[in-house]
């Protein structure tokens, strides 16, 4: 991410009007400690009237409806829907491979972050950032509110790849130690030799709602690389020579698709809801037109 970058540059004054009619979505209902905005399809005692129930033992008497029993002799309740709060964890890969590319991965996360964070703050919902890199590295406490928007800007501008990548180590201690699950984001190039599969499980164990938004460089996805070269791995600092002709360019292609038909399908198979996006597509367009399923306009 360039050393320029400012935090109201992240986002466009257009693009926030735009984002100001979205909502988040979640597949799953989370009760947190506070209540919230979003109106959840549980039935509680709110002050919106839903529907009624016949009368259970044990059922409080407060909320019998006495007009109803007056007429038809028999107990009902009144039943309200629930107010639900939900937090949103943004997960993001912070490691030096994030830094590649062009725009570098890690400054497209910041921006899409940043987007996804202002619905939330738009709509009430609580939100916080963790950065992921052999651990987690360094977060944004959870805020709710509007008011919160620049604070969340000015942490997305200063992040910087740098460091190894742990993501499964790292997501598993997130898992642990989070107090309450919600609607998890995570947002990585997922390379990572450990792999990633056990942390996105340990997530799954503690009942977060879990999205994967795969970035990629269009220089990973189209390499334009020939003859003899000398690559520097930006997280060991291994260093290897080889040649890239034809025959390397075509077995780069068979891997890199294997790689990422293997992360569609885990996610596929595990329910957790995968968007894989190269960092030329805008990322208003990401945002506004294609994360089905996490956001609602």
């Amino acid at each position: 991410m360039p050393t320029a970058t400012r935090g109201q540059d992240l986002l466009s004054p257009e693009f926030l009007l735009q984002l100001e009619r979205l909502a988040l979505l979640s597949r799953r209902a989370f009760r947190g400690r506070t209540r919230g905005e979003r109106k959840s399809p549980r039935k509680g005692m709110s002050v919106e009237f839903s529907d009624y129930r016949p009368y259970g033992a044990g059922d409080d008497l407060r909320y019998v409806d006495w007009n109803i029993y007056g007429r038809l002799d028999r107990l009902y309740l009144k039943l309200f829907v629930d107010e639900e709060d939900l937090r949103l964890h943004l997960l993001l890969d912070g490691s030096a491979s994030m830094s590649f590319g062009e725009p570098g991965k890690l400054h497209y996360a910041a921006r899409l972050a940043a987007a996804l964070g202002f619905v939330g703050l738009a709509s009430h919902e609580r939100v916080s950032v963790a950065v992921i890199r052999d651990r987690m590295a360094e977060g944004w406490s959870p805020a709710r509110g509007r008011g919160q928007l620049l604070s969340l800007l000015e942490f997305a501008a200063r992040l910087r790849g740098e460091g190894p990548t742990g993501l499964s180590d790292a997501l598993v201690a997130y898992a642990l130690r989070s107090r309450e699950a919600g609607l998890a984001v995570l947002i990585s190039d997922l390379l990572d030799p450990a792999g990633y599969e056990r942390g996105l499980k340990a997530l799954l164990e503690r009942r977060f709602d879990v999205h994967v938004v795969h970035l990629l460089s269009p220089e990973e996805l189209n390499p334009v690389l020939a003859g003899d070269l000398r690559l520097t791995d930006a997280e060991t600092g291994e260093i290897q020579d080889f040649t890239m002709d034809g025959e390397a360019m075509r077995s780069y292609r068979e891997r890199l698709g294997e790689f990422l038909e293997s992360a569609e399908s885990f996610c596929r198979a595990n329910e957790i809801s995968y968007h894989r996006v190269a960092t030329d597509t805008p990322v208003e367009e990401l945002v506004l037109r294609e994360l089905k399923g996490l956001l609602l306009a």
